[in-house]
Order: structure tokens, then C-alpha cells, then sequence
């Protein structure tokens, strides 16, 4: 999938370059620094997906994200961005942004979300058929959405994976509740490792957001809240 990156910090844009190139499948066809830059180079390239910046220097990646849809692209969005503010998430929701990773990150965390946009765009690619019956097309439109048929975003467990564990980690991260792997493993009574699997499942498949906090030695913490 081709990849374009906007970020206005030429350093960073460079990192999130070999980020895209280290995941299998992935290349960046472009990268560029400002607003009006984007929409140009969308255009020009016809990329997947776009890597987007939210505090460019001439328009806000907000306003680059309403411009797209409204000039007709279809393009896949995941806004990368140092801003918190809850209106900026909505406004990126309501653009049809298909990921929102806060900075700073690692590698591993924007791997998840180009992973998790692969699949919806191969299950948009194969949704229907004109031998397709009600049950397998609403089958393939709940793989789109990621739904269980009961409405609910529930996707599919990996095998070692329990839904009672999993209900379990989720409803500790009710309520906007930030975990490490080690508070989460205290609140829900299993193991560090087991919880931090539940955590990166949830992370990867888009239900939970990471966050890197940098103490005074060693590695960053990972800090997990649900989307």
C-alpha cells in the first residue's frame, strides 16, 4: 500500500518514514510539510493512506482531512498528532479518520494501526459478490466494521485469548481509566504478561490507545486507555 506523510518537522516526517517501511506491504510514495502540499501531492500520487499532522504551518491537518472528503477522496487517513484536545478526536472521527496515535509512539504502535487498515481496506475490497447471500454479506460488512452480529465491536480473539479475561480488561479500562500492564494485571488478577497480551490485542485491533511515558530511567512505560 502506498503511503504519504505530512508532518511539518522534517525530522520527524523522517522517522515516521522508516516506521511505515519497516511493516511488510507498506511504502512511502511521498512526504511533504504543509497543508496545501497534501491536498497536492493526494491528488498527484493517489496514495492508500496518508500519515497526517494535525499542526501544519499553513492549514491544520483537520482542515486538510475536511477538504479531502469534500473534493470526493476516499483516501485512508491516520491522524498523527501531539494534540489531545477532545474536540480535535471528534473532529477526526467525524472526517473518517481511521486511526488517531498520539505522540510520541513506537514503532510497534503505528505498525497496529497499518495492519488494522490493510484488513478493513481488503474486507471493503471483497465485501459482496453476485452470488452472495444475505448472511455471508452481512458477514463481510460486520469484517468491514469490525462488529460481532450483535452489534457490539467485539473482533475475534487470538487463540490463548479468553472473552471472560478480555470483558474483564476492558471494563478496568472503563470510564476513560489509564492502565500500565502492571495496574491492569492487579485490577483483573492475572499475570503482567497475560494482561499486557489483552492490552496490545485491544491496542492492535484499534479499541485501545497507547501512551509512552518517559520516567527518568530505562524504558518508557506503556499506558493503555480505551478509544
Amino acid at each position: 500500500m502506498d503511503v504519504l506523510v505530512v508532518d511539518d518537522d522534517f525530522m520527524v516526517a523522517s522517522i515516521h518514514r522508516r516506521f511505515v517501511e519497516r511493516v511488510p506491504g507498506f511504502r512511502v510514495v511521498g512526504e511533504v510539510h504543509t497543508g496545501a502540499d497534501a491536498l497536492a501531492a493526494v491528488e498527484r500520487l493517489r496514495p492508500d493512506l496518508v500519515l497526517l499532522d494535525v499542526h501544519l504551518p499553513d492549514v491544520s491537518g483537520i482542515e486538510v482531512l475536511r477538504r479531502l472528503r469534500t473534493a470526493g477522496h476516499d483516501v485512508g487517513i491516520v491522524i498523527i498528532t501531539a494534540a489531545r484536545e477532545v474536540d480535535t478526536v471528534r473532529a477526526a472521527a467525524a472526517g473518517g479518520a481511521a486511526h488517531y496515535l498520539v505522540k510520541p509512539f513506537a514503532s510497534e504502535d503505528l505498525a497496529a494501526r497499518l495492519e488494522e487498515f490493510r484488513r478493513t481496506r481488503q474486507a471493503l475490497d471483497g465485501l459482496g459478490g453476485v452470488d452472495v447471500g444475505q448472511e455471508d454479506l452481512q458477514a463481510d460488512i460486520d469484517a468491514v466494521f469490525a462488529r460481532s452480529p450483535q452489534g457490539g465491536p467485539r473482533a475475534q480473539l487470538p487463540k490463548g485469548l479468553s472473552q471472560e479475561t478480555a470483558d474483564a480488561v476492558l471494563a478496568a479500562l472503563a470510564d476513560g481509566v489509564e492502565l500500565s500492564a502492571t495496574e491492569c494485571a492487579d485490577a483483573v488478577g492475572v499475570s503482567r504478561v497475560s494482561a499486557r497480551r489483552y492490552l496490545e490485542h485491544f491496542a492492535t485491533t484499534g479499541r485501545a490507545a497507547v501512551r509512552l511515558n518517559y520516567g527518568t530511567a530505562g524504558r518508557p512505560e506503556r499506558r493503555y486507555r480505551l478509544c
